[in-house]
């Protein structure tokens, strides 16, 4: 695995977070999300136009559950992410992991036909991110997002309750890092979603270079699908 990009306080955060729980992490997010994500993030790939052979670079790979969904309709897959641990795992399932932060891709400009990413803005800056995303993307390729929402109406305090109480709870019943994750979480999400509502997020892609931008809601805005292309 190669290195690359200065470590900030985000991304010593964010290592701290995912470092113990890497080697359980696909299992208990598919638990700890009631199933959903999975759901969304085939969701995500199967939105994306993907000839064979497509070169595709998967951001925030963490243990590689996008990166096999990309290999298996055929495309040629780099995993990137800033964890060495998760992407350890990654590797373990075939992956061509890279080591590095999304602020700083060490890729020449327009490498990818595709860029994908899940559940990354949180924890950088998403202007700067978009930006370094799109410049390896070729012209006319296409990006795929999977995030967090925030479900709106009655289903508003369900969502609080279960990402303010339950899911600290249930982390640290589960142990090896979980509840600091279960505790992160919700405030997380509910901080990112303040600061870049729906109509912000789109403006920032298109900032970036994106046109054709599409947007879907899952899981009663529980999850977030943007997909886009590069003009």
């Amino acid at each position: 695995m190669r290195e690359n990009g200065a470590v900030t306080v985000t991304t010593r955060k964010a290592q701290k977070l995912f470092a113990p729980i890497a080697a359980n992490y696909q299992r208990w997010a598919t638990i700890l999300s009631l199933g959903q994500d999975p759901r969304w993030r085939t969701s995500m790939v199967a939105g994306l136009q993907l000839p064979p052979q497509t070169m595709v670079l998967d951001v925030a790979a963490g243990t590689g559950a996008i990166t096999r969904l990309l290999q298996a309709r055929g495309a040629r897959v780099i995993s990137f992410d800033q964890s060495r641990e998760m992407l350890a795992m990654a590797r373990l399932g075939g992956a061509t992991a890279v080591l590095g932060t999304a602020a700083h891709l060490p890729h020449p400009d327009g490498s990818f036909d595709c860029v994908t990413f899940g559940y990354l803005l949180r924890y950088v800056d998403p202007d700067v991110a978009m930006r370094e995303l799109v410049r390896v993307l070729r012209p006319g390729g296409e990006i795929g997002m999977v995030e967090f929402g925030r479900p709106r109406g009655i289903w508003g305090p369900w969502w609080w309750l279960y990402t303010r109480l339950i899911l600290p709870c249930a982390g640290a019943v589960i142990g090896s890092g979980w509840r600091d994750v279960g505790s992160f979480l919700g405030p997380s999400i509910d901080a990112f979603d303040r600061q870049f509502p729906l109509d912000r997020l789109v403006e920032v892609w298109q900032a970036a270079g994106l046109v054709e931008v599409r947007v879907a809601r899952c899981s009663l805005g529980g999850g977030i699908l943007m997909w886009a292309r590069k003009g």
